[in-house]
């Protein structure tokens, strides 16, 4: 193993596995002082990042803009300065855990979906966030391609730093047949997990865009052609793999009949429902999202913020 092998292994058990120094040190065979060493060269040389933001990152105006124009309970907006997705996508997760982390009282059964947003949540997590929190997962995730989800690991990751427990969702998002996902919601093993994430607290999920980069693409669950139909079908992106228009409705009820997790009717029942949307591609889907009611939190960016205001 490599010095910088070892810096990242340090680093990732410390701030992503929440394990303490001494835990890291009794593990590894090393002292705690060498940890805690290693931690501080991992931030020189840039395998760590840490960012401190401003509570004037946040920008309220647009949030209270936004809470009165939409009818939503709570909104967050952070300043990005940007085009830059992966610097919006960072900061959005981040609020998004403080959010999380700032709840009072804590939620105690947590539905959540999956995606590149929430994996960058998770991590931000500070252990201890929360006492014996149970994370259940709302729909599919398993990977159908040789590219694995994080979905797992994710949930896992949120309930180990809030120091409950994951009950995971083992079937893809989307199936080849209407028949096979009625016969798998019928399994128990599915059924029960389902039931459980339908009492949910809280929800969290991220809206996916219509892009190239889409995760059920990545995953398998469907394909480009399928995407280009989609969008010509007028789709503006998906909530738990779910295809909506521009007005918050089901697209493809084909599609939409093998798609595995709760409903989008679910969410608007919620009673409390945190869409996480950062980005310029996910523009629609986050208007659609918010103007019919599937989230009462939105926690976005700044240009998303003014967009949506422009657009209403």
């Amino acid at each position: 193993m490599t010095d910088d092998d070892q810096l990242y292994q340090v680093a990732v058990r410390y701030y992503e596995s929440g394990e303490t120094q001494e835990q890291i040190a009794h593990a590894m065979h090393l002292t705690r002082w060498k940890v805690g060493r290693m931690l501080a060269e991992a931030r020189e040389v840039g395998i760590v990042r840490i960012e401190v933001l401003h509570p004037r990152s946040r920008v309220r105006t647009l949030e209270q803009s936004i809470k009165e124009r939409f009818g939503l309970r709570d909104a967050v907006v952070v300043s990005v300065g940007g085009d830059d997705p992966e610097q919006a996508r960072e900061r959005v997760a981040a609020a998004g855990a403080d959010h999380l982390m700032e709840l009072r009282p804590a939620p105690r059964l947590i539905g959540v979906s999956w995606g590149r947003t929430l994996d960058r949540l998770a991590g931000g997590l500070t252990p201890g966030w929360a006492a014996g929190v149970h994370v259940v997962q709302i729909n599919g995730a398993l990977s159908r391609s040789r590219q694995p989800t994080s979905a797992h690991s994710m949930a896992s990751l949120i309930a180990h730093h809030g120091g409950g427990t994951a009950t995971l969702l083992a079937a893809p998002a989307i199936l080849e047949q209407q028949s096979t996902r009625a016969v798998l919601e019928s399994d128990r093993a599915v059924a029960d997990v389902l039931a459980l994430a339908a009492r949910a607290d809280l929800f969290l999920f991220s809206p996916g865009g219509m892009g190239s980069d889409s995760v059920l693409v990545d995953s398998g669950q469907i394909d480009a052609g399928d995407l280009a139909r989609l969008a010509r079908a007028g789709a503006v992106g998906d909530v738990l793999g779910r295809f909506i228009d521009a007005r918050g409705q089901i697209v493809d009820p084909d599609l939409d009949g093998r798609t595995l997790g709760l409903s989008l009717d679910v969410l608007r029942a919620a009673t409390t429902s945190i869409a996480l949307v950062s980005g310029t591609a996910k523009r629609a889907v986050c208007r659609a999202v918010v103007a019919s009611g599937l989230c009462d939190v939105l926690i976005t960016d700044d240009q998303n913020a003014r967009h949506l205001l422009e657009a209403a």
